[in-house]
């Protein structure tokens, strides 16, 4: 016996072959505590995706809308044993929304006390309900008039068990919870939690408008991070504590360093009035819009890979040589010094040439993992 044949004899005991060539296997495979009867007929070349796979009544019924997924999945199995692991996984996910389907729907109590706390909280505040009334979303706009939405999910013991609430907040949110509770004190501590994060949101919303932020590019309510440009391939990444949005921001200067020292020599101290005023009269800068810093003037495009996004990051390295100036993706750069038989490493410092200008370029890991 083989080390696959092991392997899947181990993993699936029941499941055996009827006959010495091995083309032909048949048993069980087993999900939530209950076992299913398949067979498994191979060609002569034990190929996958010509094989075919017949189940019982009861199996075919629960993977019946995950029909084309086991065709594909089969086709592309490199083998017998991963394709009974790929296929007890899509059981398992079928077998769980099956009983996900068949709970028991909401008391006629339960929906009349539901319907009159969404009442007392405004029937116009209601954004969704689903039809079994275990999740409801409600909206709300805050004094700046941005709007909100949160999402409350009500357990099997509501109002004894707390809902679990999902919001698009840079902090966390929990809700005081009693077995008096209801909706309408959940809704309030939302309200109070969106007037608390006010002039967080002032801030970054200002940013947003009066700068050309490069990255997130669809910022949700929830990032405190922003990455700004300043000029031709230079660019300041700010992270903002919500709690005191006005205060000095954890900050970090991309581009050149004989554009960046001299500016993180004016950026120090601490910040008590508008955040982004604050900036521009530290750094002695006025930010560029987009409209007014051409696309063309910020190269984003990595000089090796020639790609702008890479696992969801942008070129963070540029080039010291105020002629050159070429950004690089940090794991292109350090894969590029890799392979240099000239470049040298001191800990976490690569020393090599760019390859642009092969000039002297300097990698410092982040210590993300390339």
């Amino acid at each position: 016996m083989d080390e696959a044949e092991a392997s899947l004899l181990r993993h699936f005991p029941l499941l055996l072959p009827q006959n010495r060539e091995k083309t032909v296997y048949e048993g069980f495979i087993s999900a939530q505590g209950s076992d299913f009867h398949l067979r498994i007929v191979l060609p002569k070349d034990l190929q996958l995706k010509k094989a075919r796979l017949l189940c019982s009544l009861q199996l075919k019924n629960i993977l019946n809308e995950y029909h084309q997924v086991v065709q594909q999945r089969m086709k592309h199995s490199p083998d017998l044993m991963s394709f009974m692991m790929e296929l007890k996984m899509i059981l398992e996910v079928a077998l769980k929304n099956k009983q996900e389907l068949c709970v028991q729907p909401p008391s006629c109590s339960f929906c009349k006390d539901l319907l009159t706390e969404i009442g007392a909280i405004g029937w116009d505040k209601l954004a969704c309900v689903e039809s079994s009334f275990s999740t409801i979303k409600l909206k709300a706009d805050d004094a700046s008039g941005r709007k909100h939405l949160i999402t409350v999910k009500l357990k099997a013991k509501y109002p004894v068990e707390p809902p679990d609430c999902v919001v698009d907040f840079p902090v966390p949110f929990s809700v005081s919870w009693t077995p008096q509770s209801s909706l309408v004190d959940v809704y309030s501590q939302f309200l109070v939690a969106l007037e608390t994060l006010k002039v967080f949101w002032d801030v970054m919303d200002e940013i947003d408008e009066k700068t050309w932020v490069l990255e997130p590019e669809k910022p949700p309510r929830s990032a405190t991070a922003r990455r700004i440009a300043l000029g031709k391939n230079v660019s300041i990444a700010i992270e903002v504590d919500p709690r005191h949005p006005t205060m000095l921001p954890e900050f970090c200067f991309l581009g050149a360093d004989h554009v960046t020292k001299p500016l993180g020599m004016k950026l120090s101290g601490s910040i008590h009035l508008c955040l982004l005023q604050n900036l521009k009269d530290v750094l002695e800068i006025d930010f560029p819009a987009r409209s007014i810093l051409e696309e063309s003037d910020f190269s984003m495009d990595c000089g090796i890979c020639y790609a702008r996004h890479l696992n969801g990051a942008i070129p963070d390295q540029v080039c010291n040589n105020p002629q050159c100036g070429q950004p690089f993706h940090e794991i292109c750069l350090y894969e590029w010094l890799r392979g240099l038989s000239t470049s040298r490493q001191s800990f976490n410092v690569f020393f090599g040439d760019c390859p642009y200008c092969s000039k002297p370029i300097t990698l410092k890991m982040s210590g993300r993992k390339p």
